[in-house]
């Protein structure tokens, strides 16, 4: 597994890397873990989002908060300081179970758990694509899956200024059973770790063995032009 701590200059490149790592693995490149950080609020909702469902869009836009759409599904989250971003690109052939959807989620996730109880006693999965503290979410998952790889990405609420949520992000028009109609303010929390020690743990948890030196910076660029720079993309539904 090679490791990358890269943030990009803008938010269209971060997301674009996150697909680019993905498609080079199913191009024969390496399995990855990466970690990115925004410095501002920004929304990032999934492939198949309604800005209007998910977001509070005039708000977002009178606070200058940008609304961003990502290739993997999955509902809006917002990052921003205290926000750690990471993303998994895995090889199915690296464990059986990775071939199924709901299988794969399970793995991954008791995977990152197991990796953080230390940090955050009663950490766990919760719903399809989460991580609870107490039946609070602290972490939000999506995966988009290709013929022999699969990116799973998600957020990790270390020290993150929660009070900004509904602010900018609309209560969920889906929600997993276990939120029970709660608002974000009850039904969020922090994992209250430092940052370079949850990176620390998650890079152990997946025997990061080298630094990725040669990211697919053309890739990148390709899928900027073609998609993430596009408003029609981001604003399409």
């Amino acid at each position: 597994m090679h490791a990358l701590d890269l943030t990009l200059p803008t938010l269209a490149e971060n997301l674009a890397l996150d697909e680019a790592l993905l498609l080079d693995a199913e191009a024969g490149g390496p399995e990855a873990l990466r970690f990115w950080e925004w410095a501002s609020p920004a929304v990032v909702i999934g492939a198949g989002g309604k800005w209007a469902e998910e977001a509070h869009v005039d708000d977002c836009r009178r606070d200058g908060v940008p609304i961003v759409r990502r290739a993997s599904g999955g509902g809006a989250v917002l990052l921003g300081p205290g926000c750690l971003v990471f993303s998994l690109v895995l090889a199915y052939e690296h464990a059986p179970v990775l071939a199924d959807l709901h299988g794969s989620y399970r793995w991954i996730l008791g995977t990152i758990a197991d990796a953080l109880a230390p940090l955050a006693p009663g950490i766990a999965p919760a719903g399809i694509s989460d991580l609870a503290i107490a039946g609070r979410k602290c972490s939000g998952n999506a995966q988009q899956r290709k013929r022999t790889h699969l990116l799973h990405h998600g957020t990790l609420l270390c020290s993150f200024d929660l009070t900004r949520i509904p602010v900018y992000l609309a209560h969920p028009p889906r929600e997993p059973a276990y939120r029970e109609r709660r608002p974000h303010l009850d039904f969020v929390t922090n994992l209250d770790v430092p940052v370079a020690r949850v990176k620390d743990c998650l890079g152990s948890a997946w025997h990061v063995d080298e630094p990725l030196a040669d990211w697919p910076r053309d890739v990148v660029n390709t899928l900027c032009r073609q998609k993430y720079d596009c408003p029609e993309w981001h604003q399409r539904r």
